[in-house]
């Protein structure tokens, strides 16, 4: 008798569906007599089953119709925000599960503590450094596993190809340059010797036609042309896609095309930039530019200084594999990074450029190691000792601020007795004890929230909290 399956409830859009990916990789790897069963959208999974790992897709319209009633399942993750992924997950027979749950007539609860972090992120991932990949497995996966998976960097293009794919779309507005930036971007690149084409969606028609009219150039256009099983295949004669952040971006990292990702808007490339190791990011140096969730500028200053001219340096450098000159590039206003694998195997940006004048380490990057570290201890058992030493690296390079941060620490523990003395609060006086801190614990600060609502604030989340703070105290002396 087969054991019993494990099922993956990922009903998000295309990018959602190849950032699962690899879990279904390490999935097959850790449990390899289990079927895995993924329900997703058919439009997005049907197209993108070439390219998938081995897994059992049923679609959400036959699950919804009980395709999978009577089955008892091992584990059941759920990897969507919808509700009735999360009633689904909690209609089915399983042995374990993850992510949101509604049992029939309960309250919602999500189940895991990467899971609730992960839910704890929304307005508050200025210090995240955990991709969205790496996310999806690490409640059910040993770190060894993600360890021993090795991804291919993309694939080198021919001396000869010069072809560079401009995908102009993107699921919002605010996350894409302007037409006017790639009618600026197609003449910087021609003016280099490369190939500018245009791609996109059937719903980038617009900002195809107004590239053309700022532009006045004859470019080679396929927005709305190709199917995604084609946009793969022709990605295979590219020397090089740019792109902001969207699911033709992930389809062309997994698919080995070389990724210049443009990472503008409220997004944040730890959460979401390119998986597989090797492909580069770009993003604006502004301080606000760092895991926003929406744009409370006058204007969006990560926009401004994405100019073409630079960009399309980057891009001829990258095309011809001048690794050693990237290395070097002077960015004003930018940050450019490339996409690489931890020692733990997980998903991390390694910064390219010059160092700093100064030559002090950023206390951005500092934080954000630091909290990487303390999770993973916290979370995952990985060793204390990385945690006081990203703690000691911060304080080296910025002895005041670990100082000023050291002091401000009892406030997350005044505000986790008062939430259990109060009892479960509205929406607003909940997000309250992030709101009173310096953002630097804004992530720790959003995560006992999050998780204080999913156990209604109960005396043992106040117990659990304020151990966790009582190690962390420890940690920092």
């Amino acid at each position: 008798m087969a054991p019993d399956p494990v099922l993956v409830l990922q009903m998000q859009r295309m990018g959602d569906m190849i950032l699962s990916f690899p879990m279904f990789l390490w999935l097959s790897r850790h449990y390899p007599d289990r079927e895995v069963f993924v329900v997703a959208e058919e439009d997005f999974f049907r197209p993108l089953m070439p390219l998938s790992p081995r897994v059992t897709y049923v679609s959400w319209r036959d699950a919804a119709a009980g395709a999978l009633s009577g089955r008892r399942f091992r584990i059941i993750l759920n990897l969507s925000i919808r509700e009735e992924a999360a009633s689904l997950s909690g209609s089915l027979d399983a042995d374990y599960r993850l992510g949101p749950v509604r049992a029939p007539g309960g309250a919602l609860r999500v189940l895991g503590r990467w899971q609730l972090y992960r839910s704890s992120l929304v307005g508050h991932g200025r210090h995240n450094r955990f991709h969205w990949a790496d996310l999806n497995g690490l409640d059910l996966l040993p770190l060894k596993v993600m360890r021993l998976t090795y991804f291919d960097p993309p694939r080198r293009p021919e001396a000869a190809n010069k072809t560079v794919g401009l995908f102009v779309g993107a699921s919002e507005p605010g996350k894409r340059p302007s037409p006017q930036f790639y009618a600026g971007l197609a003449h910087a690149l021609l003016e280099r010797g490369l190939k500018p084409v245009l791609l996109g969606g059937p719903a980038d028609r617009p900002v195809a036609e107004a590239i053309h009219s700022q532009s006045q150039l004859p470019l080679v256009d396929l927005v709305g042309r190709l199917s995604l099983s084609e946009l793969a295949e022709y990605g295979k004669t590219l020397a090089l896609m740019l792109t902001p952040d969207t699911g033709p971006m992930h389809l062309a990292a997994w698919t080995g095309l070389p990724t210049l990702n443009l990472s503008v808007g409220h997004v944040n490339p730890w959460d979401t930039a390119p998986y597989q190791p090797g492909h580069l990011v770009l993003r604006s140096s502004a301080s606000c530019a760092r895991g926003c969730w929406a744009c409370r500028q006058p204007s969006m200053l990560c926009l401004k200084g994405v100019d073409p001219k630079p960009v399309a340096a980057l891009a001829t450098l990258a095309v011809s594999g001048q690794r050693a000159r990237l290395e070097r590039m002077k960015l004003p206003g930018l940050e450019l990074f490339e996409t690489m694998r931890t020692e733990e195997g997980l998903f991390g940006l390694r910064r390219l450029g010059p160092r700093d004048s100064s030559g002090a380490a950023k206390a951005a990057d500092l934080a954000g190691e630091f909290w990487r570290r303390f999770f993973l201890w916290s979370f995952s058992g990985e060793p204390e000792t990385p945690v006081r030493e990203a703690w000691q690296a911060l304080g080296a390079a910025w002895p005041r601020l670990v100082v000023s941060l050291k002091g401000t620490l009892p406030v997350l523990s005044r505000g986790v007795a008062r939430l259990l003395r109060e009892g479960a609060p509205d929406r607003g006086a909940a997000s309250a004890l992030s709101r009173e801190l310096p953002p630097f614990w804004n992530l720790l600060g959003s995560y006992l929230e999050m998780s204080g609502q999913n156990a209604d604030f109960s005396p043992a989340w106040a117990r659990e909290s304020l151990e966790l703070l009582e190690r962390l105290n420890a940690l920092l002396e």
